[in-house]
């Protein structure tokens, strides 16, 4: 089990990537992100969808530059669903503000 409260700097390599990956998409969706000995898999990189917002600021968030700060409580959530799932694939992972916001999986997985 993972501490309530969790800094970036605190994080295994894989872990800090996906949070940088998502504070630099900002708003969108990965799919088919593979978890191996619970670990988000970056290579190869998986599908990413932008999503753009018109008349909006859609720039990485302004955290993604910061080495470390305290990770949200979803960020905590995220990473204990990829220890549970241990190796797996996320079919898709949506993340609304650079913070991970809705997952799905196959449910033969758990």
């Amino acid at each position: 089990m993972l501490p309530a409260l969790l800094n970036k700097s605190q994080l295994t390599p894989a872990r800090r990537a996906i949070v940088e990956l998502l504070q630099r998409i900002n708003f969108g969706i990965i799919h088919n992100l593979n978890v191996e000995n619970r670990q988000p898999v970056l290579s190869p990189e998986p599908t990413v969808i932008r999503e753009i917002k018109l008349a909006a600021e859609n720039g990485p968030r302004s955290e993604y530059h910061t080495p470390n700060f305290r990770l949200k409580p979803q960020w905590i959530e995220l990473f204990e669903l990829f220890d549970s799932l241990g190796t797996g694939v996320i079919v898709s992972l949506e993340f609304k503000n650079g913070i991970p916001f809705k997952v799905m999986v196959a449910d033969s997985q758990f």
